[in-house]
């Protein structure tokens, strides 16, 4: 089972309130995380990668075991902490200003 921490915004529009468990087929890597988020919360589809080109949205990043995996290949295996549950897959939103 693979853990995902969900920004507030996006936990209110899959209606959940903590984090998510997936089941993943190997090899876990971001793109078949997030198929199988996207496939178990239909509702999210669009929000975190754009529906054409499937790249991540900007304000977005994602996270791993401290790590910023945002400019990662989205085919990259994550680490196996991240595919073995004991560590979350983060999508956080970022914060932009002036």
């Amino acid at each position: 089972m693979v853990r995902v921490v969900l920004p507030f915004h996006l936990r209110t529009l899959a209606r959940v309130s903590a984090d998510v468990e997936l089941e993943v087929a190997p090899p876990v890597t971001q793109r078949s995380v997030l198929d199988a988020l996207e496939a178990q919360y239909p509702m999210l589809c669009g929000a975190i990668r754009d529906h054409v080109t499937r790249q991540r949205r900007p304000f977005l990043r994602f996270f791993a075991c401290e790590e910023d995996l945002s400019h990662e290949s989205p085919d990259a295996p994550l680490p196996d902490a991240v595919a073995s549950g004991k560590e979350p897959f983060l999508i956080i939103g970022a914060i932009a200003g002036g």
